[in-house]
């Protein structure tokens, strides 16, 4: 690179001010928290660092049974921390004894009785269409949600458990952790998300048929061997502290790169390397032209304090 080069992204790279880093520490002192007994009944939210947000299953008494009510806030939740300006990365786990048992098999007997209401089986269908459409949107949340998610699973994570996982970016567990596809058992087909990502996850058709078919458990240390989890951790304080510095690590990112790079990977998935070229060309010619680059540039050419940037 040129010396008039530098010199002008230099320029172009705003200093961070003592007024500016005030402001930015104002705003985030007072972000919103919520829990049991604030906005969200069955999520607890909070942010721990900068820019990162903390969300917890937290049905404890009920292993964090997925209920409807739950289903909805958490799509509720992610499309919320999508457009967030003050979030760039998310960190999700749960509080109590397990992850999550999976769905709430009350809720699947209360649609029971609404099903017997008609007798009409083109009605019935019609009732298991939109409720199956509202849970796979709320697993879909994670993925379409442009900030990182980092899931830290802890003990059980079953049925709709590994659904809501593999739509996340980043998963760690703890070593006791262990794993079921529960579907089959409870005589259906997984239907939000597993059969879809589950294979991508693990690189294996083998492996993740052999899981969906029979709903055996898989360990933590096959979950890692597999490439299901990418880091294991001896107990959930440790867990939850190595998620958290990753999503802050994240967090310290340009948040233009970040979402265009979470973007790209999500859409490289299923599409060829030269559609994926092709669509992250679109992105960049546009991006590239971000004070967040010329920033970043000068920064690592200039190894001056890393930079401040603006919120998205």
């Amino acid at each position: 690179m040129s010396l008039s080069r530098l010199n002008t992204l230099m320029k172009l790279a705003p200093k961070p001010t003592a007024i500016g880093s005030l402001q930015m520490q104002r705003n985030l002192s007072v972000l919103p928290e919520s829990g049991p007994t604030g906005h969200f009944k069955t999520l607890a939210v909070s942010s721990p660092k900068p820019f990162v947000f903390h969300v917890e299953l937290h049905r404890p008494s009920k292993f964090n049974a997925i209920s409807k009510q739950m289903w909805l806030e958490i799509k509720e939740c992610f499309d919320g921390l999508a457009t967030n300006p003050d979030c760039r990365a998310i960190v999700l786990s749960a509080a109590g004894k397990h992850f999550t048992a999976g769905i709430d098999l009350n809720d699947m007997m209360n649609l029971g009785q609404t099903l017997a209401e008609t007798d009409d089986y083109a009605r019935k269908g019609v009732i298991m269409e939109r409720m199956i459409k509202v849970y796979q949107d709320s697993i879909s949340s994670l993925e379409h949600c442009p900030k990182p998610v980092i899931t830290a699973v802890h003990k059980a994570c079953i049925g709709a458990g590994v659904d809501l996982i593999t739509a996340a970016d980043i998963r760690y567990c703890t070593e006791d952790a262990f794993f079921q596809v529960k579907e089959v058992d409870i005589g259906m087909a997984a239907d939000v998300g597993t059969l879809q990502r589950l294979p991508k996850a693990v690189g294996s058709q083998s492996l993740a048929r052999e899981l969906c078919f029979t709903g055996r458990k898989f360990e933590a240390a096959e979950a890692h061997s597999s490439g299901l989890v990418s880091r294991l951790f001896p107990d959930k304080e440790s867990l939850l502290t190595g998620a958290l510095a990753v999503a802050e690590l994240i967090a310290s990112k340009s948040p233009v790169a970040v979402k265009t790079t979470k973007e790209s990977l999500v859409y490289s998935l299923e599409h060829t390397n030269q559609e994926g070229l092709d669509h992250i060309l679109l992105l960049n010619k546009l991006n590239l032209l971000s004070e967040d680059f010329a920033q970043a540039v000068a920064a690592q050419l200039t190894k001056d304090d890393k930079p401040v940037f603006a919120k998205l």
